[in-house]
């Protein structure tokens, strides 16, 4: 079995005492703090960046130049 295969292939059913347990999933909050984790540093980044223009070249290059 390639690596690719097993890493695709699902886990095998658990059981407790007869019951199945649910497969693990992504819930809304785990996309929720993924969004927060990822988007908030890179609008951060972002916005720097546009300060650093708008300081040295004195035009403003943020989105919220265009419709201010």
């Amino acid at each position: 079995m390639n690596p690719l295969t097993r890493w695709i292939r699902r886990a095998p059913l658990q059981t407790v005492m007869g019951h199945r347990l649910p497969e693990p999933r992504l819930t809304w909050g785990a996309a929720a703090m993924a969004l927060l984790y990822l988007g908030v540093p890179v609008l951060a980044v972002g916005m720097v960046i546009d300060a650093l223009i708008q300081l040295t070249t004195g035009r403003c290059t943020g989105v919220w130049c265009w419709f201010g």
